[in-house]
């Protein structure tokens, strides 16, 4: 399997990337960083971009810096890099918690956490936890810089709001609060399968009741998002089976559960509502 005939484009710097893209859109050109997703569909031929840029010879697109209130990460940041804790407290933990679900470890070498969210896969781990925490994308063209909110971001399966010539350089992922708690999970047939259902659920405890709740919902839908039905029964009630229970049913009941090869609507909405419940278990512990 080959891919279609393409151009190999190779900027040494965000200016030079954002105007071959200005010149290239028209014509289906494609950014190349990982390439863990790209790379495979244009073997198949199911892409077949004219115009190839590759933004890996960029310096400074794989940073990850700790700012004062936000992670910024890097287009060019690989996922293997957050195995490790890349931020003190929390949100380092849930990082590295959450990476290992991706796929498989050689993947996670190469592909990465910016391309996941432009390649907005409703599977995709990183575009949940982006959607849950209200994270913001950094992208960049000839007409200057852009941030968009996550919640805006991701608009389809497949579908951002990203202009077609448009770069992500970057995506800042707030810090969450020392006495943050959070809890994942994620149901997939094999390791490293693509996610059926999966959940996030992020709360601070203050006197004993839950405070600033987030629950968000991948794999389920045909984007990942937050909850606020779910989010609503958990505000001011203390952890345990019964909040969690109400908030699992209320996740369930709000979510619009897609049907394909993989699995029906009616099964994904019972997984959405064991995996906000499990998330929130794990969140408790």
């Amino acid at each position: 399997m080959k891919p279609a005939p393409f151009e190999y484009h190779a900027p040494r710097s965000v200016e030079d990337a954002v105007a071959i893209l200005a010149e290239v859109a028209a014509e289906g050109g494609r950014v190349l960083a990982g390439g863990q997703s790209l790379a495979p569909a244009m073997a198949f031929r199911l892409a077949r971009p004219a115009h190839l840029v590759d933004i890996n010879r960029i310096d400074g697109l794989g940073r990850i810096a700790v700012g004062n209130a936000a992670l910024t990460i890097g287009a060019t940041a690989r996922h293997a890099a957050f195995h490790a804790p890349v931020a003190a407290g929390p949100l380092g933990a849930l990082l590295s918690a959450v990476v290992r679900h991706i796929a498989h470890y050689p993947i996670r070498v190469r592909g990465t956490f910016c391309g996941s969210l432009a390649h907005a896969d409703p599977a995709s781990e990183w575009c949940l936890v982006a959607a849950t925490l209200d994270a913001e994308i950094a992208a960049r063209s000839t007409a200057g810089p852009r941030r968009i909110p996550a919640g805006a971001f991701f608009e389809w399966a497949m579908t951002t709001a990203l202009a077609d010539d448009e770069l992500v350089v970057a995506a800042d992922l707030p810090l969450l609060p020392d006495d943050a708690r959070w809890g994942f999970c994620e149901f997939s047939r094999r390791a490293g399968d693509y996610a059926l259902a999966m959940a996030l659920a992020v709360y601070r405890l203050r006197d004993g009741a839950m405070d600033e709740p987030r629950i968000g919902l991948g794999g389920v839908e045909a984007r990942p998002r937050r909850l606020a039905a779910a989010e609503a029964e958990l505000r001011g009630r203390p952890p345990g089976a019964a909040a969690f229970a109400a908030a699992a049913k209320a996740a369930a009941a709000q979510a619009d559960p897609m049907e394909d090869n993989q699995a029906g609507a009616v099964y994904r909405r019972e997984l959405a509502e064991v995996m906000v419940r499990r998330a929130l278990e794990r969140a408790a512990r």
